[in-house]
This record gives C-alpha cells, sequence and structure tokens, in this order.
C-alpha cells in the first residue's frame, strides 16, 4: 500500500502548525523530514506523520 503524501498546507491545516515551527521541530530532529517530489516540490508521508503523532501521544502519557 502507498502512503498517502502530504502537502505542507495539509500538513499545516491537520496538525495546526505553522510552517516555522514544523521546520524548526525537523531542525531540532523531533519532526520527520519530508520527501522529494519533484525540483521544488515536498512531501511528508501520511505513515510517518502518524508514527510522529502516535510518539508525541506516548511521551505526553508517560509525562503525566
Amino acid at each position: 500500500m502507498v502512503p498517502q503524501i502530504l502537502r505542507r498546507k495539509q500538513l499545516e491545516t491537520r496538525l495546526g502548525l505553522s510552517r516555522s515551527s514544523i521546520y524548526q521541530m525537523m531542525a531540532d530532529g523531533k519532526f520527520p523530514y519530508p520527501i522529494k517530489l519533484g525540483s521544488r516540490a515536498v512531501g511528508w508521508k501520511s505513515t510517518d506523520v502518524e508514527k510522529w503523532l502516535q510518539d508525541l501521544q506516548g511521551d505526553l502519557n508517560d509525562n503525566s
């Protein structure tokens, strides 16, 4: 099964995060990197984003 690709605007809407927040978390090693779709286009695999969300939920539960 091929994962769905989320473009940046879709990712921002889905997560409620700004572009700068997403790129800062990537720079900090806390968010998955996108894949290159073309010379000027990138996207995130939905499976990578879902795993990140699950890991984030797990971290929140561990800190409770």
